[in-house]
């Protein structure tokens, strides 16, 4: 079964590279319409534009500060706007660890920090995207956790643990809030995926030759494998899948 998002509009937040670039190329293969936000990257995001709409797809990028209240409510209407339409599909993806500090060297700007990029954008493009959803009739909402939500992250990671391992608890209960309008909400929680900035920032290659070693399927993701299971979340296939979330980490962590 081929999947078709025809007729849908998704908004990708945080999408000018990696997962977030992987998952607007793979939508827009399949028929949606894609806005794809950034935040200091318009050249990245150009680029992936570019390349959807030279394999005959449909994307524009669309800057925007999502830890910002007032930025995403502009966001969401100039989507809407230049589309035309209600988005239908969102994919709560921007997110950063920021930096790696101990505990005990946490400051209350970086705590900030890393609770707005990953939580607080999450929840307030979600509620600006939901009037637009109900009034289509239904949509999908995925957002993006990580493993690190379960075992606590690398050093230094633990504020950036708690605030994926809050995302996995908000996607259940908007789920449950909205199920009655017709639009489910997932999660996806990355393993190791390599060829994203995030690993190209934060981890040695000491560090990510004995992350693989300890992988059951012997090998670092990839933003397409996590585009995979975004496709399939926001498509009719998981019609009757809402409040979960699919780890995606070759083994590393077995629920």
């Amino acid at each position: 079964m081929q999947i078709n998002l025809s007729g849908n509009i998704a908004l990708i937040t945080g999408s000018s590279g990696g997962i977030g670039r992987a998952a607007a190329i793979m939508l827009a293969r399949s028929g949606a319409k894609v806005a794809l936000n950034y935040l200091n990257s318009k050249e990245a995001a150009e680029r992936a534009v570019m390349d959807i709409r030279s394999s005959g797809g449909e994307a524009h990028a669309f800057r925007a500060d999502v830890t910002q209240i007032e930025q995403v409510e502009g966001l969401v209407r100039e989507v809407e706007s230049t589309f035309g339409g209600r988005i239908t599909i969102l994919v709560n993806n921007a997110g950063h660890l920021v930096q790696r500090l101990s505990n005990a060297e946490m400051t209350e700007e970086l705590y900030n920090n890393v609770m707005n990029v990953n939580m607080k954008s999450t929840v307030f493009v979600s509620k600006a995207v939901i009037p637009g959803m109900k009034s289509a009739g239904g949509g999908r909402i995925v957002n993006l956790t990580s493993v690190a939500a379960h075992n606590g992250g690398g050093p230094g990671a633990s504020i950036y643990a708690a605030s994926k391992a809050a995302v996995i608890s908000y996607t259940k209960g908007l789920a449950k809030e909205l199920a009655a309008s017709g639009i489910n909400v997932n999660a996806v929680s990355p393993g190791f995926i390599g060829q994203t900035a995030f690993h190209a920032t934060f981890t040695s290659d000491e560090a990510r030759k004995a992350t693989v070693q300890g992988i059951p399927l012997g090998r670092e993701g990839t933003p397409d494998d996590v585009a995979g299971s975004i496709l399939f979340l926001v498509s009719d296939l998981a019609s009757y899948i809402t409040g979960e979330t699919i780890e995606i980490n070759g083994g590393m962590f077995m629920r």
